[in-house]
């Protein structure tokens, strides 16, 4: 895979005037909670918000974070099918576990081993995205290019999406 545009993983309208970009973490369990309220926010938006994630796996704290952005990567256009799974399953994601969250996300594939590593490139360049914009830990919520300081509720994002 050579194609590593940081908008990959797009959610919604591409085109819409609202754009959340989140730096995510399959093992980080702020980032399970969120994953649901992002998407209905993006649901319920009438096509104004686009959600793009990107990989920021904490491997310091999370042992199984980047072989899980490995395996959401290798899931090609099951991506949002596959990100579900990873949250489903946030508690077991070793190679076995990610072999079956790939089978219920439809991938066709190996999403382990070898046949994953073509994909770092991809997370690496997503995490020093996160980086340099000054993530430091996930979730990590910018609006529009701004970052998000507020609350992950629903309530509160869609207030801080409504103005914009």
């Amino acid at each position: 895979m050579t194609d590593f545009h940081p908008d990959r993983h797009r959610y919604g309208d591409a085109a819409a005037p609202v754009r959340i970009v989140e730096y995510g973490d399959f093992q980080c369990p702020g980032c399970k909670m969120l994953a649901p309220v992002l998407k209905e926010l993006v649901d319920e938006s009438g096509g104004r918000i686009c959600l793009v994630f990107r990989h920021f796996p904490v491997f310091e704290v999370h042992p199984f974070a980047l072989t899980a952005a490995l395996a959401a990567e290798a899931s090609g256009s099951r991506f949002w099918e596959m990100h579900e799974q990873l949250f489903a399953h946030q508690d077991n994601l070793d190679d076995e576990s990610l072999a079956e969250c790939a089978r219920r996300a439809g991938v066709v594939g190996a999403v382990t081993g070898l046949e994953a590593q073509q994909y770092k490139a991809g997370v690496s360049a997503d995490y020093t995205l996160g980086i340099e914009e000054g993530v430091r830990a996930t979730p990590g919520l910018f609006i529009n290019g701004s970052r998000y300081e507020g609350t992950f509720a629903l309530k509160a994002l869609r207030e801080a999406t409504a103005d914009r």
